[in-house]
């Protein structure tokens, strides 16, 4: 795909043939699993994809990243710097919408963030939306296929679903198994 005219900044040619791998696995109803070494612009990537998606104008419904608590802050300023076109919505904290106050929060979003401390939690509430996507950032934290949050994960549904890991397999192979499934 070219690079959105929307992405602020510059693709260099494997982040290009990246976000245009995501997209040609979207179209086809496939998965991936992004698996770029780290601090070789996974995130610009998959905003790359979104604004992409945008500028078709194929966002039909939110998508949902989850990624670890410490770097929601990061994919918020990211958003921002390098796609400021997306609607994004950090769902995050004490004071976080719930129920049906959620339900209303994330209409018109392209994108919500939420960390994986809480996706178990919020399950029911994550559940009662419907995701376009569901896109795991540093994917190796559902590696334990047992774990509350692996099993969180997999309750929810969306039309895609991608990893985004510079760790796929750390020790056994049933790790890849986990975050593919």
């Amino acid at each position: 795909i070219p690079t959105p005219a929307s992405f602020q900044g510059q693709l260099r040619p494997y982040q290009a043939r990246g976000a245009s791998w995501l997209s040609f696995l979207e179209r086809w109803g496939l998965g991936a699993c992004l698996a770029d070494d780290m601090g070789l612009g996974k995130t610009v990537q998959f905003i790359a994809f979104m604004l992409h998606l945008k500028e078709q104008q194929a966002i039909e419904k939110p998508t949902l990243l989850v990624c670890p608590t410490s770097v929601l802050g990061n994919w918020e300023r990211e958003v921002k710097k390098f796609g400021p076109m997306l609607q994004v919505l950090v769902h995050h904290g004490d004071k976080r919408p719930k129920g049906k106050t959620f339900a209303k929060a994330v209409q018109g979003q392209d994108l919500i963030v939420t960390s994986y401390a809480l996706i178990y939690r919020d399950v029911k509430d994550l559940q009662s939306v419907s995701w376009q996507g569901l896109v795991l950032d540093e994917a190796q934290n559902v590696k334990n296929p047992e774990a509350k949050q692996s099993q969180a994960v997999r309750q929810l549904q969306a039309s895609f679903r991608f990893a985004l890991t510079g760790t796929p397999v750390e020790n056994r192979l049933s790790e890849l198994w986990s975050i593919l499934d």
